[in-house]
């Protein structure tokens, strides 16, 4: 399934951190915090928008819709939530 966001929004796939510690001890998922980075898979039509397809971004905590295609997590995001691009 393809997903084309529209207007100021950006498709973002979140990054799942590593579910074990440096000590070797395993993380549930239900324990883990919320990531906040991610890749840029899509981009919306504004002139806005700052990022490009394969950035990795880093986005507010709380921002976004949650949508799940093909079993990965992902994000829609205005791009005004895009905090950073990391190099």
């Amino acid at each position: 399934m393809k997903i084309t966001p529209l207007g100021d929004r950006v498709l973002v796939k979140v990054k799942l951190e590593d579910e074990k510690t440096t000590g070797g001890i395993y993380i549930p998922q239900t324990a883990q915090e919320k990531t906040q980075q991610g890749v840029v898979l899509a981009v919306g039509d504004s002139e806005e928008i700052k990022v490009k397809v394969k950035d990795t971004v880093i986005y507010d905590k709380y921002a976004g819709t949650s949508i799940k295609i093909d079993g990965e997590e992902q994000l829609i995001v205005k791009a005004a939530d895009i905090l950073a691009v990391v190099e």
